[in-house]
């Protein structure tokens, strides 16, 4: 029984400590990010989430925060998830690809202007990859959420802005990094927002 409730406070310090450093070394581009999330918002512009396991219900859940709300009463907010659609999604994966779940969405539905924030913890995840392309293609403004090296994605700068959780590989461990980062980024856009009104 020690030895698991060692395991516990061993793996809170390191979620803790994770999550302190990288507001530390990323605390400018989460209050540029803010300011890009409320002004896509403050018109009406549609904001796409996506990923893959649980970082497609990492999307759901973030997006669900705009389209209801986070800590304040606020009118609702356009957000997606590209994850949540059985019919859309398993229509691409078996007529085209599985790597085109996300970016055959985000060119049906994205426009100049939208905001389309791709989640992969590993930074390689190639449907994520894609969408991120196509956004940028469209004239969408990107935002990626990556772990570790940021792979793929944040070596080539696939996304105006890369957040990446750069002191840990443990999937787990950044997928806390991600959605607090979610979290913080809704609460500031509100708080813009609410400030413009």
């Amino acid at each position: 029984m020690e030895q698991l409730k060692q395991y516990i406070n061993e793996e809170l310090a390191v979620s803790i400590e994770l999550k302190k450093a990288f507001v530390q070394n990323n605390s400018s581009e989460i209050e540029k990010a803010a300011h890009l999330m409320a002004e896509v918002s403050s018109r009406k512009g549609m904001i796409f989430y996506f990923g893959n396991g649980g970082s497609a219900a990492d999307s759901q859940h973030l997006a669900a925060e705009h389209v209801n709300k986070l800590r304040v009463k606020r009118p609702a907010l356009p957000a997606i998830a590209l994850t949540t659609d059985s019919s859309t999604l398993t229509s691409i994966a078996n007529d085209i690809d599985f790597n085109a779940i996300f970016e055959r969405q985000i060119e049906a539905l994205g426009k100049k202007g939208d905001l389309a924030i791709g989640i992969s913890t590993s930074g390689n995840s190639e449907n994520v990859i894609r969408a991120l392309k196509k956004a940028k293609e469209l004239g969408l403004k990107t935002i990626a959420l990556t772990g570790g090296n940021g792979g793929k994605i944040k070596a080539e700068r696939l996304a105006d802005t890369v957040f990446n959780v750069e002191n840990s590989t443990v999937s787990s461990r950044i997928q806390e990094t991600h959605i607090f980062l979610g979290h913080i980024l809704i609460e500031l856009m509100d708080k813009i927002m609410m400030t413009k009104v």
